[in-house]
């Protein structure tokens, strides 16, 4: 597979099979997703898998927590201007679409939402945490990591759905994972491989036109 492949080929998978995933493989891929750029390099992503055992433990755990959670982060602007509220309203729509699920159906969308809390039913996984004081530099060498690792697990057969749903629950995570006090919960990535079967996972989300964001200078 080469790299334009994998690229279109990467999904967010929200439907896995059962099929395990060897811990040496993702370790593996973790460390080839090392090499993506860093400024300064930094390398400031901390990374905790669950697979096998722990994500059930981990599971168990999760549907036992009891206590007020409190978000690492706003995930989105309290307010979207255009095109941007249109595209995240639009990639909903289709989603919904897809499984069914009617506008009015608050039960039906709100239980596909908890659904994120189960990985999809991935068998592996892992939480990307930074330092809290690196800043906005060091998110994007998240960004690049983690979009690096997913590309390595299509090369490897593998899916992933990169999850900052997960940042809503810091405290329960990190009390599992065990992660120090400065740092901050920013990601869940789920790690196996794909149900085709799955409607949900026949979902390609919309690219807005390259002439619409990208300028070539003339002068």
């Amino acid at each position: 597979m080469d790299v334009s492949e994998a690229v279109d080929s990467r999904l967010s998978v929200r439907e896995f099979l059962k099929n395990p995933v060897e811990d040496s493989l993702i370790a593996e891929l973790l460390e080839k997703a090392s090499r993506s750029a860093s400024g300064g390099n930094l390398q400031p992503w901390k990374v905790y898998v669950i697979n096998n055992e722990t994500m059930q433990s981990f599971l168990k755990f999760q549907s036992e927590w009891s206590e007020p959670e409190t978000p690492a982060y706003a995930i989105y602007p309290e307010k979207l201007s255009e095109p941007y509220r249109t595209s995240r309203f639009e990639v909903g729509e289709q989603m919904y679409s897809i499984l069914g699920i009617e506008r009015d159906d608050k039960e039906g969308r709100f239980k596909q939402m908890l659904k994120n809390y189960e990985f999809f039913g991935a068998p592996a996984a892992f939480f990307c945490y930074v330092d809290r004081q690196m800043g906005s530099p060091q998110w994007s060498d998240l960004g690049m990591f983690l979009q690096t690792f997913m590309l390595l697990a299509r090369e490897a057969g593998l899916d992933t759905c990169a999850q900052e749903a997960w940042s809503l629950k810091q405290e329960s995570v990190t009390a599992f994972v065990e992660a120090p006090e400065e740092e901050m919960l920013f990601c869940g990535m789920a790690i196996g491989y794909r149900d085709t079967k799955a409607s949900i996972n026949k979902l390609r989300t919309n690219r807005r036109p390259v002439e619409t964001w990208a300028h070539f200078l003339k002068k």
